[in-house]
């Protein structure tokens, strides 16, 4: 009964995701965009707090992940983030605002995402919790950093080329 749980939970926060993304979507961008990189804000924040508790475990000393593995995270991160960034697009409308487009493969990355991050959990089982997590917090840190950032970029083109389009 204990293993379905963490189950249970990823699934409902990745539904919660969608359901949210979807329901996002119908909705201008307000502003300049900021707020495409609040999630990179938080992580900011939420990775150095991580990183703090995963040193001070009683019992357990700290390590970092070996180069290789670092490596391979990295490498996870920079595909699921350009993956992520070439899925997001945004679209100026009638009404004059920046929507983000709809796309219908979203979802479906999103939960490939978590799919293989689930099975990656499952074959590193014998790897240290602590050497995980900081291989975890390095992938999702560089997908979430490349997606939002780029996501950023191509919201600021959007409002830019409908200032140019005004000259």
């Amino acid at each position: 009964m204990q293993s379905f749980i963490p189950i249970v939970i990823v699934v409902l926060v990745v539904g919660l995701g969608i359901w949210l993304k979807s329901r996002r979507g119908k909705k201008p961008i307000k502003g300049k965009g900021y707020g495409i990189l609040v999630p990179l804000a938080v992580m900011l924040v939420g990775i150095p707090l991580g990183l703090y508790q995963l040193m001070h475990i009683p019992g357990k000393t700290f390590h970092m992940p070996a180069v290789w593995e670092l490596l391979i995270a990295i490498l996870l991160g920079v595909i699921f983030g350009v993956v992520m960034l070439t899925q997001t697009e945004y679209e100026r409308r009638e009404d004059g605002l920046i929507y983000p487009k709809p796309n219908r493969n979203l979802k479906y990355i999103l939960i490939a995402i978590v799919a293989i991050r689930l099975l990656l959990t499952q074959y590193f089982k014998s790897i240290d919790v602590v050497e995980f997590s900081v291989l975890m917090m390095c992938m999702g840190a560089l997908y979430v950093g490349i997606w939002r950032i780029g996501s950023y970029i191509k919201f600021t083109k959007t409002v830019s080329s409908h200032v140019a389009q005004r000259i």
